[in-house]
């Protein structure tokens, strides 16, 4: 069995107070669709979020 996520698409947006709380709503109602939601901090633009959308 290959464990392995799929990147689908990325978008680098400005942090918001919500934006955590959006990426746990997405991941919770989608879970069935075999698709997850990730958030970090942009390595290459300082105050950036990395928002990545994988297939699992």
């Amino acid at each position: 069995m290959d464990d392995k996520l799929t990147v689908l698409a990325t978008h680098l947006c400005t942090p918001t107070d919500d934006l955590y709380q959006l990426v746990d709503f997405l991941n919770r109602n989608l879970k069935d669709k075999d698709v997850i939601f990730g958030l970090s901090k942009s390595q290459d633009e300082p105050n950036k979020m990395l928002l990545t959308l994988y297939r699992a």
